[in-house]
């Protein structure tokens, strides 16, 4: 047993109130779903921008993992989903057009699906949209929460999982990964709008792609 878990904290916790969500559509809201939200309006809030006032479209691609939370908790529990439009609120789909809903934004809004490199590949979209034109600012992430909690995982041999529970990327130490929760978005904005707009700019991006290993991937 390999006593290592990224996990995150409070992910019960949830201001349904801020974003005009009534208390029984949060209680049934996948916690990823609740979690993109939170940092989705935290990411625009850092980065200058009120979706209120600020009517350029604004684009998000993002992705989150399968909805254990629906199957442990609101499935069971015999709900009445009909009244609530069944479980869109947890679908992997619907993940980014909460988003767009609920901040009322009005660019292109794309859930992403490429397993671990969901998010990655939700930044080339999300710059390539930008450099097309259909949007002047794009929110791009994702979001994981592993439930039930664990405290550890047990170590295969030859399987996904880290022998010692650390990452070594491009090491040849690397003995594997290590599974876990997390949230995470970022602002992305043509650099010539963002210097003419004075932002603080953390990063430039000189260019991305996306590719397949194909049957050579293992």
């Amino acid at each position: 047993l390999v006593r290592v878990a990224s996990e995150l904290d409070d992910i019960e916790s949830f201001d349904a109130t801020f974003f005009d969500i009534p208390p029984r559509e949060a209680e049934l809201l996948d916690p990823q779903h609740r979690l993109f939200l939170e940092t989705a309006w935290t990411a625009l809030e850092a980065a200058g921008i009120d979706p209120a006032s600020d009517r350029r479209p604004i684009g998000v691609f993002a992705g989150t993992s399968f909805s254990i939370y629906s199957l442990a908790h609101v499935l069971p529990s015999g709900a009445d989903l009909s009244a609530l439009g069944g479980l869109l609120g947890s679908d992997k789909d619907h993940l980014t057009t909460l988003v767009s809903y609920r901040l009322d934004l009005e660019g292109p809004s794309m859930a992403v699906q490429t397993a671990c490199s969901t998010s990655l590949v939700a930044v080339h979209l999300a710059s390539q949209s930008l450099l097309a034109g259909e949007c002047d600012v794009a929110l791009a992430g994702g979001s994981t929460v592993v439930l039930p909690r664990r405290g550890g995982y047990y170590y295969q041999e030859g399987g996904l999982q880290s022998r010692e529970g650390r990452v070594r990327s491009f090491d040849e130490r690397a003995s594997g990964t290590v599974f876990g929760s997390g949230v995470g978005a970022v602002v992305l904005k043509r650099l010539d709008d963002a210097v003419r707009d004075g932002d603080l700019i953390h990063a430039v991006l000189l260019g991305t792609a996306v590719n397949n290993d194909g049957a050579a991937r293992v």
